[in-house]
């Protein structure tokens, strides 16, 4: 691994978290980090809801069956794309800048010593109907993904997921 790429080879999915803060400073931190990623014709079709409530937290991992770390997280935040402000408004466009969206935000957390943990919600109807009544969302906007977010309990060793066999075209 080239270490120059450490903070993305060092960005690990975080289950378990230590109960300290997430200060509102960090969490905007990351947030703009967020707003950074690219976007089809510069459209930023996104929003980001942050969840400090017990009881809201608790809801969301009622809601996503691999969200139970929802329930220590200090903090989730839900991001929820908007059609009516994506490319052309269409979903995929839509979706792929969202997903950028989520990955910088994960490699911010990281880089800054938080622990984040990506857990999708669209496709899945179910996921969608039930987060989409919890944040009395109108049609057009669809929640994409949760974002389990603190300090984390214990610090994943960085690695790489690279397999030479996906590679095509290179020596």
């Amino acid at each position: 691994m080239n270490p120059k790429l450490d903070p993305i080879f060092a960005r690990r999915s975080v289950r378990t978290f230590g109960n300290q803060p997430v200060e509102d400073g960090q969490i905007r931190d990351l947030l703009e980090a967020a707003m950074a990623a690219p976007s089809a014709v510069a459209k930023d079709p996104w929003h980001f809801h942050v969840i400090r409530e017990q009881t809201e937290r608790e809801r969301l991992a009622d809601a996503l069956p691999s969200g139970q770390m929802l329930r220590q997280a200090p903090v989730a935040i839900i991001v929820v794309g908007d059609l009516e402000l994506a490319h052309d408004n269409l979903l995929s466009y839509m979706i792929q800048d969202c997903s950028a969206a989520i990955e910088n935000l994960l490699l911010a957390a990281s880089i800054l010593g938080l622990g984040a943990c990506w857990l999708g919600v669209h496709p899945r109807e179910d996921r969608v109907a039930a987060l989409r009544e919890q944040f009395d969302l109108p049609s057009s906007q669809i929640p994409v993904s949760a974002i389990a977010l603190g300090w984390p309990e214990q610090q994943p060793a960085p690695r790489t997921r690279y397999q030479e066999s996906r590679v095509h075209g290179i020596g």
